[in-house]
């Protein structure tokens, strides 16, 4: 079985959610099937499909703060980012911050992925303070 980080490196976001639209829809009607014809999915399709839910969030997660700092770079305040999240400025600019700093400790443990210093501070001075 390969695990979420196998499986992220390989996968982009759309492949990862085709994949397991797929192995979704083959487990629902293999659910549904009464008469035994769609076979249920073996345990290594079970595990796939749990592994890639959570590669999903992560991407998703990671591509929803890439449209935050996409929307601060277009002059959108952080009240208007907690809106179109469904969450408070302060909610929305903490949630950012916590990714930033992630992403500079995940370049300082690698040294490849992550944020490097120069981006780091960059995002950082682009997130500002909550207005």
């Amino acid at each position: 079985m390969e695990s979420p980080d196998e499986l992220e490196r390989r996968h982009t976001l759309s492949t990862a959610t085709t994949r397991y639209d797929d192995l979704r829809m083959r487990e629902a009607l293999a659910a549904m099937d009464a008469e035994g014809v769609a076979p249920p999915l073996s345990r290594e399709e079970s595990l796939e499909l749990l592994a890639l839910s959570e590669v999903v969030i992560r991407k998703a997660g990671y591509g929803r703060q890439a449209m935050v700092r996409t929307a601060r770079a277009a002059g959108a305040s952080w009240t208007q980012i907690g809106a179109a999240l469904g969450s408070s400025k302060q909610a929305a600019w903490e949630a950012h911050n916590r990714w930033i700093e992630d992403q500079a400790r995940q370049h300082e443990e690698t040294g490849y992925t992550g944020l490097d210093p120069d981006s780091a501070s960059s995002a950082r001075g682009l997130a500002g303070q909550p207005d």
